[in-house]
Protein backbone atom coordinates (compact mmCIF):
# COMPACT_ATOMS: atom_id res chain seq x y z
CA UNK A 1 0.00 0.00 0.00
CA UNK A 2 1.06 3.46 -0.93
CA UNK A 3 1.83 6.25 1.97
CA UNK A 4 -1.03 8.78 1.67
CA UNK A 5 -0.63 11.77 -0.03
CA UNK A 6 -2.68 14.58 0.19
CA UNK A 7 -2.82 15.20 -3.66
CA UNK A 8 -5.48 13.56 -5.52
CA UNK A 9 -4.57 11.23 -8.35
CA UNK A 10 -5.34 12.64 -11.60
CA UNK A 11 -8.21 10.18 -11.64
CA UNK A 12 -9.91 10.99 -8.70
CA UNK A 13 -9.24 14.93 -9.07
CA UNK A 14 -11.27 14.30 -12.77
CA UNK A 15 -14.38 12.87 -10.40
CA UNK A 16 -14.54 15.93 -7.90
CA UNK A 17 -14.16 18.52 -11.21
CA UNK A 18 -17.17 16.79 -12.54
CA UNK A 19 -18.54 17.19 -9.41
CA UNK A 20 -19.17 13.81 -8.02
CA UNK A 21 -20.07 13.77 -4.40
CA UNK A 22 -17.22 12.69 -1.88
CA UNK A 23 -18.82 9.78 -0.89
CA UNK A 24 -19.51 8.15 -4.35
CA UNK A 25 -15.77 8.98 -4.96
CA UNK A 26 -14.69 7.61 -1.79
CA UNK A 27 -16.95 4.66 -2.16
CA UNK A 28 -15.70 3.79 -5.77
CA UNK A 29 -12.04 4.06 -4.61
CA UNK A 30 -12.50 1.81 -1.91
CA UNK A 31 -14.05 -0.40 -3.90
CA UNK A 32 -10.57 -0.84 -6.15
CA UNK A 33 -8.68 -0.99 -2.89
CA UNK A 34 -10.71 -3.96 -1.19
CA UNK A 35 -9.89 -5.45 -4.75
CA UNK A 36 -6.29 -4.80 -4.51
CA UNK A 37 -6.08 -5.80 -0.75
CA UNK A 38 -8.31 -9.33 -1.48
CA UNK A 39 -5.92 -9.75 -4.46
CA UNK A 40 -2.82 -10.23 -2.38
CA UNK A 41 -4.38 -11.74 0.97
CA UNK A 42 -4.87 -14.62 -1.80
CA UNK A 43 -1.18 -14.18 -2.37
CA UNK A 44 -0.29 -14.07 1.15
CA UNK A 45 -2.41 -17.18 1.79
CA UNK A 46 -1.04 -18.99 -1.13
CA UNK A 47 2.79 -18.67 0.08
CA UNK A 48 1.68 -19.36 3.42
CA UNK A 49 0.34 -22.58 2.59
CA UNK A 50 3.27 -23.28 0.49
CA UNK A 51 6.31 -22.06 3.13
CA UNK A 52 4.52 -22.57 6.20
CA UNK A 53 6.94 -20.13 7.31
CA UNK A 54 5.94 -17.63 10.28
CA UNK A 55 6.64 -14.67 8.06
CA UNK A 56 4.39 -15.20 5.80
CA UNK A 57 1.64 -15.86 7.87
CA UNK A 58 2.26 -12.46 9.72
CA UNK A 59 2.05 -11.36 6.07
CA UNK A 60 -1.45 -13.13 5.70
CA UNK A 61 -2.28 -11.64 8.86
CA UNK A 62 -1.70 -8.30 7.53
CA UNK A 63 -3.72 -8.57 4.11
CA UNK A 64 -6.47 -9.59 6.41
CA UNK A 65 -6.50 -6.54 8.56
CA UNK A 66 -6.10 -4.38 5.67
CA UNK A 67 -9.64 -6.06 4.07
CA UNK A 68 -11.49 -6.02 7.33
CA UNK A 69 -10.31 -2.11 7.60
CA UNK A 70 -11.12 -1.24 3.81
CA UNK A 71 -14.63 -3.31 4.38
CA UNK A 72 -15.83 -1.62 7.15
CA UNK A 73 -15.12 2.19 5.88
CA UNK A 74 -16.98 0.46 2.53
CA UNK A 75 -20.00 -0.37 4.58
CA UNK A 76 -19.89 3.23 5.92
CA UNK A 77 -19.98 5.12 2.86
CA UNK A 78 -23.40 3.22 2.53
CA UNK A 79 -24.37 4.66 5.53
CA UNK A 80 -23.64 8.01 4.63
CA UNK A 81 -24.77 8.36 1.47
CA UNK A 82 -28.27 6.55 2.71
CA UNK A 83 -28.05 9.17 5.89
CA UNK A 84 -27.65 11.90 3.10
CA UNK A 85 -30.51 11.00 1.35
CA UNK A 86 -32.48 11.04 3.84
CA UNK A 87 -31.33 13.99 5.06
CA UNK A 88 -31.80 15.83 1.32
CA UNK A 89 -35.69 14.53 0.91
CA UNK A 90 -36.57 16.03 4.34
CA UNK A 91 -35.26 19.17 3.79
CA UNK A 92 -35.78 19.75 -0.09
Amino acid sequence: MQPISMELPDRLQKQVDMGESGTDILHGELKNLMYEAEEQLILAQEEEDRTEEAMDSMERKYWEGQLDGLTHVYGLTYALAFAIDERTKKNG
